[in-house]
């Protein structure tokens, strides 16, 4: 196509041709390089020179023979071009006028002569000139076929002028009164819609025939172009005065929201649009975004859903789709992280490491689901954090107590008036990660009722084989959470749904020693309330054995929860006399404990000398770790009663039942006459009766209790025991291992009794902490009872009394 920016000159005839290719030119020339066009031979053209060498070089030339050599550049962009950013081939040019311009800038008015090979460069400074070679220009050629091909180019040229309204119809006239076919060829290239490349490709072909041909196919390529555009616009026309109207008032409403600060419907569309082609999401979330953002195209801002199909784009642009963190598989740093943060736990620890070795073997596991289930304050919460540090993910906490609605989990449909998507969705979103650590505190908490089963929504979620296409009910699309790392905690699992229970990895986080505790408390309780009440180390020096007193007569509990708010209350009275400038003794004592937190709230569980028969010590487990109780039991003249007392729970009640049943189908084995079951009452109570007790763990403890007061044969000292019974006379296992043998020791218990099944619990204890315990394992109620019995009876007025009673009533 014609440039719409063609400047018409005197036409050269073909007697004007043939005498300036007999024309002599110098062998040396001056190059001038030219950036957005490319000069042919015959054609004038006005040129715009503004840099100094350029300027320099043609004020010389004008002022001598006016002859100079033009080439164009490789790259336009270049400022300071050099003789190897030029092209090796260009035109002799004729210097008609130059004209001052009032930018600066340089016009200047040139004529190509003939084609040249740049040769061997003489000069770069202060502007370019090299030797040239002139090319040989062809002569037309006379066949039918050449000037078939010449009047084609002048029908296709003028057509095109014709269909573009904005060149002048002084073009059509100038090709037609061409009659050189070389300087027609020259022309229509020169002033033809082209990049600079292609027409430097034109000028660099030597057959005029294929330049003719190739400058032929492009004008068909630009005629085909034009009429296509003609066609669409006029398919496009529709009633003007409407189209203007509409317009118009979209003119005004934009100014008038740019005026009051607001962004307007269109822009807000394009902003979405750009947000969202920024996205790396699949073809399935593209294809309904894109379907959403025409949507939201199409309505009027005023419309009530326009904000709501805007919040949902702005969601889908914002969650992660596709977004992963990088995870960190040194195992050496992940464990190094693990037992800084946390003293302990190393059964967890393991597994965390564990998980981290195969994925960094898989590169792609599916994500487990782990429950931490404890007692408070034992680190099942920060934990979470400190594994989302090992592996370098994003850390993500939802509390779930007190949660009673579906919709908290899975969202709310979009129909719905103040809809928005559930927790786990919001969650991602902020985390900005498909693959965080997601911490689900709580999950026994989860309740249920008329607005749904929060639990049943989060099977969904903690299921490994379906989590990889989560639907939430705002999104209306699968969200992949496989790369999530789930963790749960729990203080119990019998409140947490059976089937949500069973998608999960259950791991066990016991309580804390004392020895564990104070290691805990050195190492991170005192540093952080130092440092969070404004001391230093050497304001506060806090033993080992002043820890152990609070611990052991101010708290009772299986984490430290507690245990760091009565070093807090101890720090504030250090930092009260540091604030006073009190001479204090920084290394603090017993005394000082007393002093500031009081006296002793509990009082060490110790054992009781069993001076009298019937009275057994157990083994308890409780939401604050171990205990032991005792179980006492008398027997008085009646007729076979059982009484039961201390709050007991139903479970304990049976056991006692179960306990008594067996003695009297079995008493004679240990020496008991049976009808001392019917003309005797018995009388079983658990003291701290205002605490209530249940479970069956105190089994064996009945039992053991029951036997020695019907036998009068005392327990052994130093003994403790914990075991659920049978009618069958078998030992079962029971649970809280850790927590019961730790109390145990605590109080100052040697030796201990547990069904045989509960070997494994033990071994997992640090045995540094129970060396001094020796262990029974039974696996029949017959061997407790022959082993805690004593065969040699230390008899005191009270047992000798009792068993004169019970002679008389077996001899009457």
């Amino acid at each position: 196509m014609i440039s719409e920016e063609t400047e018409f000159f005197p036409l050269m005839t073909p007697e004007d041709e043939e005498e300036m290719n007999r024309e002599e030119l110098p062998d040396v020339l001056p190059i001038l390089p030219l950036r957005n066009t490319v000069l042919f031979p015959g054609v004038v053209i006005p040129i715009t020179v503004g840099r100094d060498k350029s300027i320099k070089l043609i004020k010389e030339a004008y002022k001598s023979s006016k002859i100079i050599g033009v080439v164009s550049q490789k790259n336009v962009a270049i400022e300071d071009p050099t003789a190897e950013d030029l092209n090796a081939i260009g035109t002799v040019a004729y210097i008609i006028k130059t004209l001052q311009m009032p930018d600066g800038n340089t016009t200047v008015i040139i004529q190509g002569k003939r084609r040249f090979t740049i040769g061997e460069m003489v000069q770069s400074e202060p502007y370019f000139q090299a030797h040239i070679n002139l090319f040989e220009e062809p002569k037309p050629s006379n066949d039918k076929e050449f000037k078939a091909l010449i009047s084609s180019l002048k029908e296709l040229s003028q057509q095109i002028i014709q269909n573009s309204p904005n060149i002048p119809s002084e073009a059509a006239f100038a090709i037609k009164n061409i009659e050189s076919p070389s300087f027609l060829v020259n022309f229509i290239c020169s002033n033809m819609n082209a990049e600079v490349g292609e027409k430097q490709a034109l000028l660099e072909e030597t057959n005029l025939k294929k330049r003719a041909e190739m400058v032929l196919e492009h004008l068909t390529k630009e005629l085909q172009m034009l009429e296509l555009k003609n066609q669409i616009q006029s398919k496009v026309r529709v009633d003007l005065d409407k189209q203007q109207r509409e317009y118009f008032l979209h003119q005004q409403l934009k100014t008038i929201q740019e005026e009051l600060g607001g962004n307007t419907p269109d822009l807000e569309v394009q902003n979405l649009r750009e947000r969202g082609s920024k996205k790396k999401w699949s073809a399935e979330v593209k294809e309904h975004f894109n379907k959403e953002l025409e949507k939201l195209a199409r309505m009027n801002p005023a419309a009530a859903e326009y904000s709501v199909i805007t919040n949902y784009l702005e969601l889908l642009i914002d969650l992660p789709w596709d977004e992963y963190t990088k995870d960190n598989f040194d195992l050496k740093r992940a464990k190094k992280i693990l037992d800084k943060d946390h003293f302990g736990l190393e059964k967890v620890k393991d597994r965390i490491l564990e998980y981290i070795a195969v994925l960094k073997l898989k590169h792609d596991m599916k994500a487990p689901i782990l429950c931490l289930v404890g007692p408070p304050g034992v680190g099942k919460t920060s934990l979470g954090k400190s594994i989302a540090k090992a592996v370098g993910r994003k850390y993500v906490r939802m509390a779930l107590g007190g949660v009673r609605d579906e919709a908290e989990i899975r969202g709310h449909r979009k129909t719905y008036i103040g809809a928005m998507p559930g927790r786990v969705i919001q969650s991602l979103k902020k985390a900005k990660s498909a693959n965080p650590v997601f911490v689900l505190d709580e999950i026994d908490k989860v309740g249920n009722d008329f607005r749904g089963d929060p639990s049943s929504a989060l099977l969904e979620v903690l299921d490994p084989e379906q989590n990889n296409a989560f639907s939430d009910h705002y999104v209306e699309l699968d969200f992949d959470l496989s790369n999530v790392m789930f963790i749960a905690t729990a203080n119990s699992l019998g409140s947490i749904h059976p089937a949500l229970r069973d998608r999960m990895e259950i791991i066990e986080v016991n309580g804390y020693t004392v020895e564990e505790k104070i290691q805990i408390a050195k190492k991170y309780l005192i540093p952080k309330q130092l440092e969070a009440h404004g001391l230093k180390s050497k304001h506060a020096n806090i033993k080992s054995s002043v820890i152990e007193t609070i611990i052991e007569n101010y708290t009772r509990e299986s984490g430290v929860r507690t245990l760091e708010k009565k070093i807090a209350t101890l720090v504030r009275g250090v930092a009260k006399s540091v604030a006073l400038e009190e001479e204090y003794d920084t290394t603090l004592t017993d005394k000082d404990v007393e002093r500031i937190l009081g006296p002793s709230i509990f009082d060490k569980d110790e054992y009781e000398d069993n001076s009298v028969a019937g009275v057994v010590t157990g083994l308890a487990w409780t939401q604050v770790g171990g205990d032991i109780l005792f179980i006492e039991t008398s027997i008085s003249p009646g007729k076979g009663k059982l009484t039961l007392t201390g709050s007991l729970g139903d479970v304990m009640k049976e056991s006692a039942v179960i306990a008594l049943a067996y003695l009297r189908s079995h008493g004679k084995k240990f020496g008991i006459d049976t009808r001392l079951f019917d003309q005797w009452d018995v009388h079983v109570h658990v003291p701290a009766g205002a605490v209530p007790k249940d479970g069956p763990s105190a089994g064996i403890t009945m039992l053991t209790s029951l036997a020695s007061a019907f036998t009068q044969r005392k327990v052994r000292s130093q003994l403790a025991m914990t075991g659920e019974i049978t009618l069958r006379g078998k030992v079962l296992p029971v649970g809280g291992i850790k927590e019961k043998i730790l109390a145990a020791k605590r109080a100052g218990i040697k030796e201990v009794i547990m069904c045989k099944q509960n070997r494994k619990d033990v071994e997992e204890i640090n045995q540094d902490y129970i060396k001094d315990m020796k262990f029974h394992y039974v696996t029949e109620m017959r061997e407790v009872l022959e082993f805690a019995l004593l065969k040699d009876k230390v008899e005191n007025a009270l047992d000798m009394s009792v068993k004169e009673d019970i002679k008389s009533v077996i001899a009457n």
